[in-house]
């Protein structure tokens, strides 16, 4: 009786215990919810930047093409104000949805019946899947094939579609496209903003920022509007900002990463699997169009490995990349150089005239305007020199010109002296007087050039852009101090025998120097590299001593013509756009990572070392404008020397090393023709038959077979035998002369660039350089220290 009259009471004590049994476990649940949720969320937050980012590595198979993400749009759910992602197609179809408890979808969007919530292999993944009953498989639309050979999405991405596999596949194309109903979707969500949450509120796709740069900008992370930029601009929560850099640019895919890239890789594999020259060239109507020519230039590319479909490839690779808007841009004056923030105007320095305010420089300068000052000025500065009106110190002429420089100051001017040193016209204008280059910071240098000089009649031209080169500036002092030597410490030594070539922001160093800033300082600008300054005062004012400015002024009107051409005709037949798309074909697709220059030409003798360093100081990079480090070859090793003299030097390389792309530089007529008696050819006819037989010899090679009818036998054979297949162009002009050799600048000038353009990197800049310089100054300092501190050990 006393159980059953305690048993309510027990039962509920009972009950009570079993309530808070519940509401501890309830609270444990709650808790670790809360822990996992907060994780889920940081995880997503996190996902959701990178999934941007990710794609700045190219884009894969696996997630979803950038114009096919829409921003990530954070929403506060349900009565339990749960947080829920949503990330949908173009059409609006979310990847997954919140469920209720009984598992159906919640109001927030209606599934179609084949739907199944997705889990698995990362975020936004189309193929993964949650709580799916059933593999899937990721398909394309019959439209998109191509792109999805090709291994990567384009720029407008082939869509992928998920079809559960073992539906038919008609049911499945028909089925995935369904539009979801969203009637109602807004109003059963307590929607909420970025900043009211505390969480990325919009990340940008490059999709959705390429529309936003073109409208209102781009709201940066401090909340200043910027235009451009092209990077998304994320608002971190403060909780991830020690974590994730919030100011992060977004970089574009490398152009290795693009379809028309891809599709050259597998042509490239093709063409040097299955294609010989030795075939190609007995295809008479690809060689007969395979030729540029311009205002007596004329280019002759049927060498090359490469067929019509080759360069329709390259094309649509120049059109991927934009050559024509980078052309255009740098020759109207934008600041394409953007490692130093100037523009690259080499085209303006042998601009006419009248063409005076077409372009304006980085620094608001009227480049053609300033250009044709200081050309006006060195015009009167040399005709007074060379008619005697300006004399030295002690009253004789100035016949000898000493030009002090290095690099580009030195290497330009001295190939267009060797080239009008033998030509007829300037053989004439330089009677009476000698040029002489100093570049070398060896005194042996200094010692060969001052040989038999007399002070009293030598002018010093001392080119330095900054007047600051170490080596430039101590060669300087080296001849300032050998005219004092002979006539006296009196300032009035250097202002009479001394000229400088530099930037208007070195005028105070070119004064202090002791020259006379009036008359004897011609200046040039920041916007002109020193490799591209031959066209500059760096070249007028010695070649213009020594030849004449008229002389001078052919060879800028020749490199204009090479200009004009370049920025005006077609792809197709453009001399600098071919060479360079074929030379980007010849390094990074077939792998050719040398290349020869071959003038048949003695008078241009140096020209190869100037084209050694406008390339190889120009391209030789590696990473491209957006600061990545590119995963293709750029940048070719740049040789050559004059023909004949090269053929019994490397061309045995050539023949049968290591494959070089080779360019052969010819002219119709020489400078000066000779032939003997008792000759059947001239001199120049001998040469010219070397300049034609070169390229088809490492074009078509010598097989075993033509080598056995030669009566050869045995294992001879094989050492006799020449491979062939090896790339080469032709470029024939009439006659070597200073318009020819304005025209020749020119070409490569523009070739070089276009490559630098085609593979994104900055053409225009030379930091390796630098830093040698930096490290020289460094144990120059060392060394001064050794050789005057009384402490130091012998």
């Amino acid at each position: 009786r006393d159980v059953l009259r305690e048993a309510p009471a027990l039962q509920q004590s009972i009950c009570l215990e079993q309530t808070m049994e519940r509401r501890r476990h309830d609270a444990i649940g709650v808790g670790t919810y809360m822990h996992k949720a907060a994780i889920c969320n940081v995880a997503l937050m996190i996902a959701a930047w990178l999934c941007p980012l990710a794609q700045s590595f190219g884009p894969t198979t696996h997630m979803l093409p950038p114009e096919s993400l829409e921003r990530i749009r954070i929403h506060q759910m349900g009565d339990k104000g749960r947080q829920r992602q949503r990330h949908r197609y173009n059409s609006g179809t979310p990847l997954f949805m919140a469920k209720k408890k009984n598992g159906a979808a919640s109001k927030a969007g209606q599934l179609s019946k084949t739907h199944r919530a997705r889990k698995g292999r990362g975020f936004g993944h189309p193929g993964g899947s949650m709580r799916s009953q059933r593999p899937q498989v990721v398909v394309a639309r019959p439209s998109d094939q191509q792109a999805i050979d090709e291994g990567m999405s384009s720029p407008s991405g082939p869509r992928m579609h998920v079809i559960e596999e073992g539906l038919h596949h008609d049911e499945g194309l028909t089925t995935h496209r369904q539009q979801h109903h969203r009637d109602g979707h807004q109003s059963q969500l307590h929607h909420k903003t970025a900043s009211q949450i505390g969480i990325p509120g919009t990340i940008q796709t490059q999709h959705d920022l390429e529309h936003s740069s073109t409208t209102n900008g781009a709201e940066g992370l401090d909340g200043n509007k910027g235009g451009g930029g092209g990077g998304p601009q994320v608002r971190l929560p403060p909780i991830l900002k020690n974590i994730i850099p919030g100011d992060r640019k977004q970089r574009l895919p490398l152009i290795s990463s693009t379809p028309e890239w891809k599709r050259l890789q597998r042509h490239a594999e093709y063409t040097k699997s299955e294609t010989h020259l030795r075939d190609l060239l007995k295809d008479a109507k690809r060689c007969d169009s395979m030729f540029a020519s311009h205002d007596g230039a004329y280019l002759d590319y049927s060498r090359q490995r490469a067929t019509k479909e080759t360069l329709d490839l390259l094309f649509d690779l120049a059109e991927r990349c934009d050559l024509r808007g980078k052309i255009d841009a740098m020759v109207r004056g934008d600041p394409i150089n953007f490692t130093e923030k100037r523009s690259v105007l080499h085209t303006a320095l042998r601009a006419p005239p009248e063409e005076a305010g077409a372009i304006i420089a980085h620094d608001g300068v009227d480049a053609i305007k300033e250009v044709h000052e200081v050309l006006e000025s060195i015009r009167e500065f040399t005709d007074a020199v060379r008619s005697g009106e300006l004399r030295g110190y002690t009253g004789k002429r100035l016949r000898n010109i000493v030009s002090v420089g290095i690099g580009g100051s030195y290497l330009g001017p001295e190939f267009l002296h060797e080239v009008l040193k033998t030509e007829p016209d300037g053989i004439n204008s330089s009677l009476g007087y000698s040029l002489r280059f100093l570049a070398n910071v060896d005194p042996v240098d200094v010692e060969r050039t001052c040989a038999d000089l007399d002070p009293e009649e030598t002018l010093i031209v001392i080119v330095s852009k900054t007047f600051t080169t170490a080596e430039t500036m101590l060669n300087a002092r080296t001849m300032r101090q050998w005219l004092w030597d002979f006539m006296g410490n009196d300032k009035e030594v250097v202002r009479k025998h001394v000229v400088a070539c530099a930037s208007v922001s070195s005028t105070a160093l070119v004064r202090d120097f002791g020259i006379d800033t009036e008359k004897y300082f011609f200046r040039f600008w920041d916007w002109v590299g020193g490799r591209y300054s031959v066209c500059s005062a760096a070249g007028a004012v010695p070649i213009s001593l020594l030849y004449g400015f008229d002389i001078f002024e052919n060879f800028l009107e020749g490199a204009h013509s090479i200009d004009e051409h370049f920025i005006n005709a077609p792809f197709e037949k453009n001399i600098p756009v071919l060479m360079g798309l074929l030379g980007v074909w010849n390094m990074s697709f077939l792998g050719y990572n040398t290349r020869a220059t071959l003038p048949y030409a003695e008078a241009l003798l140096k020209f190869p070392a100037h084209i050694q360093q406008l390339d190889m100081e120009s391209n030789g990079k590696s990473v491209n404008k957006d600061g990545q480090v590119i995963d293709y070859p750029v940048g070719e090793v740049d040789f050559g020397e004059p023909g004949t003299n090269g053929q019994h030097s490397f061309y045995q390389l050539l023949h049968m090393g290591q494959t070089v792309a080779a360019d052969f530089i010819g002219f119709i007529d020489s400078q000066h023709d000779l032939c003997i008696d008792q000759e059947q050819i001239s001199s120049h006819d001998e040469l010219m038959a070397n300049f034609f037989a070169q390229p088809d010899a490492l074009a078509n090679g010598k097989t075993a077979d033509e080598v056995r009818a030669e009566g050869i036998t045995g294992d001879l054979v094989a050492h006799r035998t020449f491979d062939g297949n090896r790339p080469s162009m032709s470029l024939l002009l009439p006659r070597l002369t200073a318009y020819a050799a304005g025209q020749l600048l020119a070409i490569y000038e523009h070739r070089t660039a276009v490559q630098g353009f085609i593979w994104e990197i900055n053409s225009f800049d030379q930091w390796g350089v630098e830093l040698g310089k930096k490290l020289a100054i460094d144990i120059r300092q060392k060394l001064i220290t050794a050789r005057t501190d009384p402490n130091q050990a012998p």
